[in-house]
């Protein structure tokens, strides 16, 4: 209604109780009285615990088509089934509410589902629906179910303890498939038992990836139901990002399940026996994929031992943010386990523990696991002032770090990955990420957001200075190593990519014509101002060029690594000695002064019957061409 008054609307809805004679609320007449600005949604209409006969419903139409709320709580109002059917149905006629509670009414029965349904279907606003303790039934469960697969636009689907067991979780699971618009589906409590059930579940997740979060606490699982749960987890690219299965009585059996289709952030175990053997089979999972942000091990009969295993899961974690290990029997041993993880840990926030040490045969122990207790604290507050810090500076950078620069650098430093998980920081201050529990750091390895593939070491890890390039083979003419007075360093920067340094050597335009190509090119000065720069351009794409994956070495680059003056043309297997082409690939350095270890990575190139040289890449295979017209054509269009 247009420019309503609260007088209105008090006035209104006092006339439609006498004329229905029915009760006023008082809890409403206060609720009325407090409305404000009454042209936007009203934040709540809270009728919690009010019992809510046909008539009382009937009363508040006048209020509901005269303003709209963004929550409105039913909880508990004993509603029958008229009654519920004429509320959900102005509910769906006025667009009432975002945010729907209808939970712990046991009495709406088929038509008050159905009209629930309806508005499901309807209503464009409604994202939020509590149907907790509510039993959907088998007769009622049809009408939800096609609710559902004909798109709504709830987010969010609440419906623990309502007797879904059997057919209603059937028809729900079936119609979610074709679901595009729910994120978090809630089935506490619903006696989900580990064989159709969860069949169901698995199925659900195979062909939805749009559910983000499915909390199946408390219900009856087990390791057979978790089996057909994580086949569907299996087929998951990018959907689900939280699992909560608190006591489903779960053991170490199903654990070895989960860690082999783990691609979760947020995963909650507690209360299940699964024990020292179920962490350490879920470790290797845990480590393998780095995608566990938070993990709740709460109650899962873990000893020191366990602890041990899930120490080393956080020493080798760059991203875990929590975890939660209380009631369970950790003590000294297992304590200095989780203490040492901590100081090579930089992520970790939250570490639950049980407050009060364990009961230790040695009394001194006691002293001992209270002191590792405030260490694993003080480990957790020191990662949190470093998140706050790292926060801070990148929201300055964030700017800056909007468009890639290139700026020119005095030192050559380390290069080190960091993880794509995680944000860009500058390389002087990526701390290092270590290893192994010991302490021992090393470089981080290139990681990425796909499942790691055999491929070649990336360019940035192989250039190399004169000295490194000279140790590497004793085959190399002065001529064709680098002068260390006219390298350039140039650190490239990119968003999310990390830093990564290279050394210039040489720099060369393209040519413009393939017949250009064929003359030998002059080596320009490193110094010289680059027109258009060809080393850094790996730094985008950390792949070897075409022409190397194929074990030949372009022309154009020929000048690197022979003299000068020396013929640039690559022997032909055909025309020449076979073993000729394989010498070479052995006994010269590789372009840009490349390491002869790293040659060792690139596979053999052998003389087949026909002539043809091994070839590094399948698909990119590049036969030695008599005419070298062709080869430079083939060469000047693969890079």
């Amino acid at each position: 209604a247009q420019n309503v008054t609260v007088d209105e609307i008090m006035t209104a809805y006092k006339q439609a109780c006498q004329k229905l004679n029915c009760k006023q609320i008082p809890k409403l007449l206060k609720q009325i009285q407090e409305f404000k600005d009454l042209a936007p949604r009203i934040d709540c209409l809270d009728l919690k615990g009010e019992k809510l006969d046909y008539k009382a419903c009937e009363a508040l139409e006048e209020i509901f088509k005269r303003v709209q709320f963004k929550i409105v709580d039913l909880e508990q109002t004993s509603l029958d089934e008229d009654g519920a059917s004429a509320l959900f149905d102005m509910i769906e006629y006025y667009e009432s509410a975002t945010h729907l509670n209808i939970s712990f009414n046991k009495h709406i029965g088929t038509r008050g589902w159905q009209a629930a349904a309806h508005m499901m279907r309807k209503t464009n606003c409604l994202q939020y629906l509590d149907a907790r303790n509510t039993p959907l039934l088998d007769h009622s469960a049809p009408f939800v179910a096609r609710a559902l697969r004909i798109s709504s636009s709830l987010v969010v689907l609440h419906l623990e303890n309502a007797s879904l067991s059997g057919r209603p979780l059937m028809l729900l699971a079936t119609a979610l498939k074709m679901n595009m618009n729910l994120r978090e589906l809630y089935l506490a409590d619903n006696k989900l038992n580990g064989l159709q059930d969860s069949a169901q579940l698995g199925n659900l997740l195979k062909f939805n990836c749009y559910i983000q979060i499915l909390d199946l606490r408390n219900n009856h699982i087990l390791d057979s139901g978790l089996a057909y749960i994580c086949e569907g987890l299996k087929e998951q690219r990018k959907g689900l990002v939280t699992l909560v299965l608190w006591n489903n009585q779960l053991t170490h059996t199903g654990m070895a399940y989960l860690g082999m289709t783990l691609s979760l952030e947020t995963l909650n175990l507690g209360h299940n026996p699964i024990g020292n053997e179920g962490v350490r089979n879920l470790k290797n999972g845990l480590i393998g994929n780095r995608s566990v942000l938070r993990l709740g091990l709460a109650s899962t009969k873990l000893t020191c031992e366990g602890a041990v295993a899930v120490a080393e899961f956080i020493a080798e974690s760059p991203r875990l943010l929590r975890l939660d290990l209380r009631e369970n029997e950790i003590k000294t041993g297992g304590l200095m386990a989780l203490s040492l993880a901590l100081k090579v840990n930089h992520s970790l926030l939250r570490l639950d523990l049980d407050r009060e040490p364990k009961k230790e045969s040695v009394k001194s122990f006691i002293e001992t696991q209270k002191a590792l207790l405030a260490e694993i604290q003080n480990g957790c507050k020191r990662n949190f002032i470093l998140a706050k810090e790292k926060e801070e500076k990148e929201q300055k950078l964030q700017q800056s770090a909007s468009m890639p620069e290139i700026t020119v650098t005095e030192p050559l430093e380390e290069d080190e990955e960091v993880d794509a998980g995680l944000e860009t920081k500058d390389l002087s201050e990526t701390p290092k990420c270590p290893d192994s529990a010991d302490g021992v750091t090393a470089p981080q390895p290139l990681l990425s957001l796909e499942k790691p593939r055999d491929r070649l070491p990336p360019l940035y890890i192989a250039v190399e200075s004169q000295r490194d390039a000279s140790a590497g083979s004793p085959a190399t003419s002065p001529a064709s190593a680098p002068s260390q007075g006219n390298e350039r360093r140039i650190s490239v920067s990119s968003p999310g990519r990390g830093h990564k340094i290279f050394v210039v050597t040489r720099v060369e335009s393209l040519p413009e014509q393939a017949t250009n190509a064929a003359r030998p090119q002059e080596d320009t000065d490193a110094s010289a101002k680059p027109a258009e720069p060809q080393s850094p351009a790996p730094a985008t794409k950390p792949e070897l060029p075409a022409p190397w994956l194929n074990g030949a070495i372009p022309e154009s680059e020929t000048s690197l690594v022979t003299p000068p003056g020396a013929p640039t043309t690559i022997s032909d297997p055909e025309r020449g000695n076979p073993t000729a082409c394989e010498s070479m690939a052995h006994d010269t350095p590789l372009p840009n002064g490349l390491k002869m270890d790293f040659a060792r990575a690139l596979p053999e190139v052998s003389s087949d019957g026909d002539g043809k040289m091994g070839s590094c890449a399948a698909e990119h295979e590049l036969s030695c061409s008599k005419n070298e017209q062709e080869l430079e054509e083939l060469l000047l269009e693969a890079s």
